[in-house]
Parts: C-alpha cells; structure tokens; sequence
C-alpha cells in the first residue's frame, strides 16, 4: 500500500512553485499573525510544537525570527520527516508529557476519520498550557474557498459545526483559527472572543 503522504504528494502541494498551495512567504505573514496575537495577549513564547509540520515552513520561520523558541515538528510522513527533520508521530494515537505555550496544527484533523480527529484535539489540549493555531478545512471551504488545483480535495468534508464542537471542549475560539486553552492564564475582553 502506498503511503499517501510520500514525496509525490509533497511535490505537488507544496515544494512545487507552481502548484503548492502556499509558501514561504505565506507562513511568514501566517506566523507573523499568530505570534503577534499570542504576545499581544499576553501569552508567553518560549515553546513550540508543531503538529503536521510538512516542509518545515513554520520552522524555519521560528530559526530566523524566534530562535530562542524550543521548537517540536511532528509529521505522520515518513517523506517529510526523513526529508525535513521532524519526528514521526500520529497525533490521534501520541500524547506527549511536555506542554507547550503554542500548538500549530495546519491541514492534518481534515485526513482524520471522527475518532481519530478527536483524539487529535483532546492529545493537543492536553499538551497546550496557551494557544492552539488549527487550520482544518470544511465542507464549506471546500465548495466556496479553496483552490481545487493547489488543495487536497481528498479530506473529510465536515461542517465547522464538527471541529467547533470538539474544540469547545478544551479550548476557547478568539478568531482567525486561533483559540485559548480553558484554564488558561490569559485574560480577553468580550469582543477579542469569537
């Protein structure tokens, strides 16, 4: 059986220029925007991990910006850990004891079945004491928003009624795929909330 996510699916998301649905450049604006609304909030930024870490986008941007951030990339892909030096772990089976003052996860709940998505968010709650970036796309996206020549159709297709649900158990929405772990230390006022 052929993995799916091997060099061929790398290629053509995202190291081809001409077909990647984003980039460095991207990631950097991306990152910029993350880090920015953690620190404006308050939320401390000593550590990093990255769940679906991919072609390493997010650090590298975490090695030129913020090196004294301890940086975690985990990937489900032997291509991409082999490649670009990350762990390999599946988030829906590994929970790690550290915890971390960001957790980015982008583009890997939507590959996840039901269970296994989850168990994904319940396994990053429990290792985020701060902010959880979640990029995860929907049904909706899928008719209205994406590229289809530059996206990965071959997700699950669910409502963001779905992902909200799941969320809400641990964490509180601020907006802009980012939310606040419950219990947390940070503070917001009614409007900085989703």
């Amino acid at each position: 059986m052929t993995e799916p996510f091997d060099a061929a699916y790398f290629r053509r998301f995202y190291e081809s220029r001409r077909s990647r649905v984003y980039g460095a450049e991207q990631i950097d604006h991306l990152a910029r925007g993350v880090t920015g609304f953690v620190q404006w909030f308050g939320g401390e930024l000593e550590s990093v991990l990255d769940v679906g870490a991919g072609t390493g986008l997010w650090k590298g941007w975490f090695a030129r910006n913020l090196p004294a951030v301890r940086y975690r990339s985990l990937d489900v892909s032997a291509y991409a850990c082999t490649t670009y030096g990350h762990e390999r772990r599946d988030i829906s089976k590994w929970r790690g004891r550290q915890r971390y003052d960001l957790v980015v996860c982008q583009g890997v709940v939507p590959y996840l079945d039901d269970a296994a998505c989850a168990r994904a968010i319940t396994n990053m709650a429990a290792m985020c004491r701060g902010f959880l970036y979640l990029e995860a796309i929907t049904s909706r996206d899928l008719r209205e928003v994406v590229d289809r020549a530059r996206t990965d159709v071959t997700v699950r297709a669910r409502p963001a009624t779905f992902y909200r649900r799941l969320l809400a158990r641990h964490f509180e929405p601020l907006g802009c795929g980012l939310h606040h772990v419950k219990g947390g230390d940070a503070v917001f006022y009614d409007l900085e909330r989703a």
